[in-house]
């Protein structure tokens, strides 16, 4: 049944704390927008454009590549899912995170008008419930630390501290949020990017004491060199998050061995097909993958819960849960239980309008 309407509608929503940072931006709003795409029997699909300048791009930009895009839409059948999304790449270069709506929409039609569960398109689901890790945005130690213990009594088990690329008082702000959640709590590192590759092995000496987990791209994406050099070296996993934007970049770090782990986002990949191939390849390399934090609305948390049921593997927690300080969230809610998100049930995403 081909596609009669592709809606577009914004999604602005405010952050509880308006001054939540971190290394590269301070992020007081989200801006971004819904694609409803609709066929002739009246099922919807729904796909979220996500819109951080610091990370994709801004609104205006997202509403331009969509409304330039939204042609190509009407009339199709989603089935040919996979020759639109190949019109779009040979149409518009870029725009990830706009053309990630797209997919993400097409999967949702498809597989509600289907009855199935997203991940079913995605190769089928390993599991129904995800468990979360939540992010300490950059603030003062102490304030972190009270944080910290504030998601702890909520019932987290892994936090992620975002850093600064300040060696010193990063490290008092891992010493002081260790101090505050006690040894059973898991942590993990975010520089975003904030460090050299020497510059981080220097500030390690202070942090390696508080049992770290795992780092997330301590150096800047382009430094592949100094991404595969801090991986060699240290003995925790490594992550690479904003190095890997394309399949050919989830290809180079297999085959360099450039990292210990991917971060994996629909937004940030372009959408449920390219996600399913970086997994894939992953797989293959023996790479382990993760879901990591993509902000926005329930719609977008529930499609990434469906995508992290469908990875074979999961050995570290996700980040679908920071919808939870984000205020004006116009779907169904995705509660979180005891640090865990369940997969929301029903066909497609199990997310709709509230």
């Amino acid at each position: 049944m081909p596609i009669v309407t592709a809606e577009l509608r914004p999604c602005t929503q405010r952050q509880a704390d308006a001054g939540w940072k971190f290394a590269r931006a301070t992020v007081p709003e989200l801006q971004g927008w819904v694609l409803v795409l609709t066929d002739e029997d009246g099922v919807v699909g729904l796909g979220y454009a996500h819109a951080i300048p610091a990370i994709t791009t801004h609104g205006a930009g997202a509403e331009a590549a969509l409304h330039f895009l939204r042609p190509l839409l009407i009339g199709r059948d989603p089935a040919e899912a996979g020759a639109i999304l190949d019109l779009m790449e040979a149409t518009l270069v870029g725009n990830r995170s706009v053309k990630a709506a797209i997919d993400m929409a097409l999967h949702d039609l498809l597989a509600r008008r289907a009855g199935l569960p997203l991940s079913a398109l995605m190769g089928g689901s390993f599991r129904d419930r995800i468990p979360q890790s939540r992010i300490l945005p950059i603030k003062t130690p102490a304030e972190m630390a009270a944080s910290a213990a504030a998601l702890v009594g909520k019932g987290y088990r892994t936090l992620k501290l975002k850093l600064a690329g300040e060696g010193a008082l990063d490290a008092q702000r891992v010493a002081e949020v260790r101090a505050a959640v006690g040894t059973t709590v898991t942590l993990t590192l975010d520089p975003n990017q904030s460090y050299s590759a020497k510059g981080f092995l220097t500030a390690w000496r202070q942090m390696e004491r508080h049992d770290i987990a795992l780092v997330e791209q301590p150096v800047p994406a382009g430094d592949w060199a100094g991404l595969a050099l801090v991986t060699r070296t240290l003995p925790v996993p490594i992550e690479a998050d904003e190095s890997v934007e394309t399949i050919a970049d989830v290809f180079r770090v297999v085959e360099g061995r450039v990292a210990d782990v991917v971060n994996l986002k629909l937004t940030k990949l372009g959408g449920v097909r390219n996600f399913v191939t970086a997994a894939r390849i992953l797989e293959a390399g023996q790479i382990a993958a993760r879901v990591g934090a993509a902000f926005g609305p329930a719609l977008l948390q529930g499609a990434a819960a469906h995508a992290a049921a469908s990875l074979r593997q999961l050995p570290f927690a996700c980040e679908l849960s920071e919808h939870d300080h984000i205020l004006d969230d116009p779907f169904t809610p995705l509660p979180i239980e005891d640090g865990m998100i369940a997969v929301p049930p029903g066909p497609g995403c199990g997310i709709r309008y509230a």
